[in-house]
């Protein structure tokens, strides 16, 4: 199959929907010689945070001489961003020929995997075959029904900041969440968590008595932020001086710290990695769509927080970076987020809202969004498009005002392309009514 044709079956009507359990996922592997067996894994699951933290863990293993794979999702701008080795995404070629490989096992199957459990299986197909020697391994939703939870226990299981989401699926309260988070605990294993929810933090601890696993919290009180700009971050951690990050937003030094708990663990395992690495690591990630600069005068910033404890982190970065500034918001979600819960961190922030529609069935749609906006008493209006809503946007904040993009990474890639475009034009003409 062509590039274009193996995107096209992997997304294909046929394999989509929900199915929990990993059954499928389990008889896919199997069918193909299990290789996920041939693999060592860090295991991350959580709320939010979830990517920051993975790519810090692999660009420090990948600092430290190891090759490193790095499964994510969503993807930003491609799909190949899902799988990557040493910061290398998958090739094309690379993809079509494993997908080939893996489509006749699959359609073989009685009860067919969903496109997420079929994306896994290329995804460890592919990590075995280009012999990593670990696999960073962001689940896609929950934990322990996730497809990615078919690995044995991993070198290290690591759990983010906990928070309400995807409510419908995983539960109502954080103590259901973290329990479903709380499945990537398997016997034996270690442990390392944020540990910003003390319910959750409940639910880690007899988790992790019942699976004789042991657990490390990140420690926080190591963490001295230096400063917070939109160039990134500059933190202590302990003895580390001066650490530079080139991710903006102040959560990001607590994921940092969060994923140095973590390599302290691999460390303790005998994997050999060197404070050095940490820093070169550090100073190296990359990570887009999480506060990320897109442009200056006008600031214009891309970030994907899109549940109440992610919009509160965004909202203080903001202010830190921003202090006492106005922000033109360019916003949109998906229909189940809780927007009562989100907007009081925006309105102290918010000079108005242009609200758009992501691309995606789920998503909630713009005009809907600005009359919620406006029930909070907060001035808002709605785009036909995303291109249309990023040039109102950027018209409204001015040359030296701030737009900052939020609510859905679903639209983080249509953002960019309309941020790109509108900045390369000379002069913008909507005008600010």
């Amino acid at each position: 199959m062509s590039y274009a044709s193996t995107l096209e079956y992997i997304h294909s009507v046929k394999w989509r929907g929900s199915k929990p359990g990993l059954s499928r996922t389990r008889a896919l592997l199997a069918s193909i010689g299990n290789p996920e067996k041939k693999l060592r894994f860090v295991h991350i699951a959580g709320t939010n945070g979830k990517g920051s933290t993975a790519a810090c863990i692999a660009s420090i293993l990948q600092a430290a001489g190891y090759r490193t794979g790095l499964y994510t999702s969503p993807f930003i701008l491609r799909f190949n961003e899902r799988m990557q080795i040493n910061g290398r995404q998958i090739s094309d070629e690379e993809l079509e020929t494993i997908t080939d490989y893996i489509r006749p096992h699959a359609e073989a199957m009685a009860d067919a995997p969903t496109e997420f459990e079929l994306i896994t299986a290329v995804a460890m197909e592919y990590f075995a075959r280009s012999a990593c020697d670990l696999v960073v391994l962001e689940v896609g939703l929950g934990g322990g029904l996730d497809s990615t939870n078919v690995i044995d226990t991993p070198e290290c299981a690591v759990i983010t900041a906990m928070g309400l989401d995807h409510t419908r699926e995983l539960g109502a309260t954080i103590e259901e969440i973290a329990a479903a988070k709380a499945g990537i605990i398997k016997r034996g294993g270690d442990v390392a968590v944020y540990g910003n929810e003390p319910a959750a933090n409940r639910v880690f601890e007899q988790t992790c008595a019942q699976q004789s696993a042991r657990l490390r919290y990140a420690d926080f009180s190591k963490v001295n932020i230096r400063s917070v700009g939109m160039d990134g971050c500059r933190f202590d951690y302990g003895a580390l001086q001066e650490i530079a990050l080139p991710l903006a937003g102040t959560y990001q030094p607590y994921n940092a710290a969060l994923a140095i708990a973590a390599v302290e663990i691999l460390r303790e395992k005998g994997w050999k990695i060197a404070d050095a690495d940490i820093r070169t690591g550090l100073q190296n990630v990359s990570w887009p769509g999480r506060f990320e600069v897109l442009h200056r005068n006008p600031a214009f910033i891309l970030d994907g927080a899109h549940n109440p404890h992610g919009i509160s982190a965004t909202a203080r970065s903001l202010a830190q970076v921003f202090p006492g500034r106005k922000i033109v918001f360019l916003m949109g979600v998906m229909a189940d987020k809780a927007l009562d819960q989100m907007l009081p961190y925006l309105k102290p922030l918010a000079d108005q809202f242009v609200c758009v529609t992501p691309a995606n069935p789920r998503a909630l749609p713009g005009e809907q969004l600005a009359r919620k906006i406006r029930a909070f008493g907060m001035q808002a209006s709605s785009c036909g498009t995303i291109e249309e809503g990023t040039r109102c946007a950027v018209s409204l904040a001015g040359k030296d005002g701030i737009v900052c993009a939020l609510g859905s990474l679903y639209f983080s890639a249509d953002v960019r392309r309309a941020a790109g475009a509108c900045f390369c034009t000379k002069s913008v003409s909507i005008n600010k009514t």
